[in-house]
Parts: structure tokens; C-alpha cells; sequence
């Protein structure tokens, strides 16, 4: 398989399976649905769409967002149309393939109020850092004339993952690994991470069924915000010299949010 992936490093894959735990795939497979779920409402979209806002900034609370989704309860538009632009953004990704052309529309229901329309589901042509509260660069992501091919390599990789055999483990490390990979191309303008936790849960669910949409990775990044993003940065400060050898804490994490 390594010959015919163009830019997923698999170096840690071995040692990854090697120390796999079975309390991950028992937890997986316990996963059920919560009994507030109904036809027109999600429960665990709502958790992955507050959270994976939360990790950005967004001041919402779960409760309030079920409140609003599920009983109709009138808020401000500004306290939660980010997060209903995310929601709707799993949704459709629930019942669509994993693509190029499904990913950009869902970055286009991500960064519905984010972003200019004309950068909607478009790849960023400017320079991109990632910066932290206090004004220090600590992240120079790829620069704008490799963002095009790096992402064909990425899908090329995805498709070839799709129709590959993979063990329950592999599904596991591929998913977080093309969430890293995503986050250090980082192809928006915005809306970067919140499509990368999508695109994580979106290829486990394709590879391992329906389910997979009851994890709750996003709020486990979020209750560990600190370890998510030093787990991150721990690969280096430029896209061109990142250290993939280093990204093992990182590609727990998914696993940890399962049990």
C-alpha cells in the first residue's frame, strides 16, 4: 500500500497496530445512538458541530443548542448559525461519498458565515500562518502554489483508501492521520480544523458504517484543547519541514475518545 500513497506517511503504522488497544474497539462497537435522537434531530451532530466550534472560539453551550434544534427555543442568530452551518455540514456529509467535490461542499456549509462566498469550498491562493493569541507565528502552513497539488495527492490517497481492505486499526490510523495531514496543509482561507474533524469522522464512517458518527472525538478535543493543539504543533513550525515521526501523541488521541 505505501507505493501507491502519495503524501500519508505511514512510518508509525506498525508500531501503531502493535500497541492498539482492545478497549478502543469494544468501546466502538458499544456505541449507540442517544434517545434523543429523532427523525429531524441528531444528537451527536449537535455534539460534534458545538464542539468542534467550541475548539475555535464559538461561545456555545450544548444544552442551548439542543434547546434550539431539537425544542425550537429562539436565540440570537449570531450565538448559533456557525454551529447550524457545521451541523448541516455533517449531515450532508451522513449521506454523501467521501470526495473532492463532497468535501469542498461541505467547507462551503462550514464557512457559510465565516468566509466571503467566493472563498466557499475554494482553496486558498494567499500565504497562510497559523497565529496564536499573542501575536506570535507558530505555524507557516503550505504555501499557496503547493496547496493545489498537495490536496490532489490527498485525495488521490483518500480514494485509495476507500478501496482498500483495511483492519479495524488501519481505519483508525488513516482517519487521524489525514485529519493531521489536512490541518498541516490547511487549504482555506478558513474552516480548516472544523473540516478536518469532519473529514476524520467522515472516512471512519465509510469505512466502518454508521455508527461512527456517534464518536465523540470533538468534544474529546475540546476537553483536552491544550494536549489537541501541542500534539499538533509537535511536528515542527513549517509545512516543509515537518516531522511526521513525531505525530504518535497525536494519532492517540482519536483513540482515546473512544475508550
Amino acid at each position: 500500500m505505501s507505493k501507491s500513497l502519495k503524501i500519508l506517511p505511514i512510518d508509525l503504522l506498525n508500531e501503531y497496530v502493535k500497541n492498539f488497544s482492545a478497549t478502543t474497539k469494544n468501546g466502538f462497537e458499544n456505541l449507540t445512538d442517544s434517545e434523543l435522537s429523532v427523525d429531524n434531530f441528531s444528537f451527536y451532530t449537535s455534539v460534534s458541530a458545538v464542539f468542534s466550534s467550541k475548539i475555535e472560539g464559538e461561545n456555545i453551550e450544548l444544552d442551548s443548542f439542543i434547546k434550539h434544534k431539537k425544542l425550537a427555543v429562539k436565540f440570537k442568530s449570531d450565538y448559533t448559525r456557525k454551529i447550524d452551518d457545521l451541523y448541516d455540514a455533517y449531515l450532508f456529509a451522513q449521506k454523501n461519498t467521501l470526495n473532492k467535490k463532497n468535501l469542498l461542499k461541505a467547507h462551503s456549509f462550514v464557512t457559510k458565515n465565516i468566509l466571503q462566498k467566493s472563498q466557499q469550498g475554494k482553496f486558498r491562493a494567499g500565504i497562510m500562518y497559523v497565529i496564536t493569541d499573542s501575536g506570535k507565528i507558530e505555524y507557516v502552513a503550505a504555501a499557496p502554489q503547493m496547496v493545489e497539488n498537495e490536496m490532489k495527492k490527498l485525495f488521490s490517497d483518500i480514494e485509495t483508501l476507500l478501496k482498500t481492505d483495511l483492519t479495524f486499526e488501519e481505519v483508525f490510523f488513516f482517519a487521524a492521520m489525514l485529519h493531521l495531514v489536512f490541518v498541516k496543509i490547511h487549504p482555506f482561507g478558513d474552516g480548516n480544523g472544523r473540516t478536518a474533524r469532519l473529514l476524520e469522522k467522515w472516512f471512519i464512517a465509510q469505512k466502518l458504517g454508521e455508527k461512527s458518527w456517534f464518536i465523540q472525538s470533538e468534544r474529546y478535543y475540546y476537553d483536552n484543547y491544550q494536549q489537541y493543539y501541542n500534539t499538533i504543533r509537535k511536528l515542527g513550525l513549517e509545512y516543509d519541514e515537518l516531522n511526521y515521526a513525531e505525530a504518535m501523541p497525536f494519532l492517540k488521541l482519536l483513540l482515546q475518545s473512544v475508550g
